[in-house]
């Protein structure tokens, strides 16, 4: 059944002209293999999964980033070009419901990162402020580039950076991997032959072995992970196991993650933070800087505006730039929006093509204007 379409869209639509960006239309069925590939595992465990009549893995559309991206990719659009959306997305969600509405904005093609990033926080931060006039506002911002510029300056080994970027965001996954880099000496408990194929690094014999188990147990792997995926991961697991990070980087990651400033004072505070650790941020601070400058310029309210070092999105297409935007005492936020300059080259763009952009949940919204009422 569809749900009742919000008061507030014309309002919306009206906002996003203002902004320059045209509204499209998206397919409510999409192909699932790119959601089960790039979306990340919060996102893949609560997406709707059906099939074509050829066999082929379709979704419900969990949101609109990715299709919009795919449906630039195959129109052969030029750049830049700004997309604005407005309809329904299916998935689970904590707070209840599968059938809800999204808006947002993507903006594709700009290669001034730092201005277009701005851009996007100050077109997210217009639709807040225009539906929701009297409502107070903070924006919360973290960097996925500037925390990988620090697992790469404190030497990390490869498969750790990978492991801590995907854990980003999510404070059960990230203190779980700190707890791992502390205390390797725990090992993965596998059965054999699993154990042997993993000590040995056979990823080949390895994947056929779990994909056999789970046909065993009747186990889809359309419904999951796959088991070369599987198999991967196992192997990186026990890899990683073997690596104890030295104490005093360790705490030097643990003093970066607990960096909380407004917006203002963030290069300051990263400055320092990197002096004391005796590193280099390199051009992941520069962008930084430059995003704040760009902030500044549009005339956002900085006031409102705070970074988070720990901040970010377990979607694993995300490469920079990470925000939302909350309102007051909300439980939660009504705007997530970041950059994800590798997305469109992993859906089968020829060239890479820089993304940013946001998301805004209506019914949140409408919650908050009936609460005014």
């Amino acid at each position: 059944m569809t749900s009742r379409i919000p008061e507030i869209a014309d309002d919306i639509r009206s906002i996003f002209a203002a902004r320059g960006a045209g509204m499209v239309d998206v397919a409510i069925l999409q192909p699932a293999d790119p959601f089960l590939d790039m979306a990340g595992e919060d996102l893949r465990r609560r997406i709707f999964l059906t099939e074509s009549e050829t066999g082929a893995a379709l979704c419900l559309r969990p949101e609109f980033t990715i299709p919009v991206c795919i449906d630039h990719i195959a129109s052969k659009a030029g750049t830049p070009r700004r997309y604005a959306y407005l309809g329904e997305v299916f998935r689970q969600r904590r707070e209840g419901g599968n059938e809800f509405f999204q808006a947002g904005i993507e903006d594709l093609g700009e290669t001034d990162i730092a201005r277009a990033d701005a851009r996007s926080i100050a077109d997210a931060h217009a639709l807040i402020a225009g539906v929701l006039p009297d409502r107070s506002l903070t924006v919360t911002l973290g960097d996925q580039r500037v925390f990988e510029a620090v697992l790469a300056a404190l030497g990390l080994p490869r498969g750790w950076q990978k492991r801590l970027g995907r854990a980003f965001g999510s404070k059960d996954m990230l203190d779980a991997a700190l707890d791992d880099l502390a205390n390797p000496s725990r090992r993965v408990t596998l059965d054999e032959p699993a154990a042997s194929l993993v000590a040995e690094g056979d990823h080949d014999g390895l994947a056929d072995h779990i994909a056999g188990r789970m046909t065993e147990t009747g186990l889809s792997e359309s419904a999951g992970r796959t088991s070369k995926e599987i198999a991967l991961r196992l192997i990186e697991k026990t890899e990683l196991r073997s690596v104890r990070l030295a104490d005093d980087a360790l705490n030097a990651l643990k003093t970066f993650l607990a960096i909380r400033a407004p917006l203002r004072q963030a290069g300051n505070a990263l400055r320092d933070f990197a002096g004391d650790a005796g590193i280099s941020l390199g051009a992941a601070l520069d962008i930084f800087l430059a995003r704040a400058r760009a902030i500044s310029e549009l005339g956002l309210p900085e006031a409102e505006i705070q970074y988070d070092a720990a901040f970010g999105r377990p979607l694993d297409y995300y490469t920079g730039l990470v925000y939302e935007i909350s309102s007051g005492d909300a439980e939660h936020p009504l705007v997530g929006g970041g950059r994800y300059d590798r997305l469109l080259t992993l859906l089968g763009a020829k060239q890479a093509i820089p993304g940013v952009g946001f998301s805004v949940w209506l019914d949140r919204i409408e919650a908050l204007k009936g609460d005014a009422k």
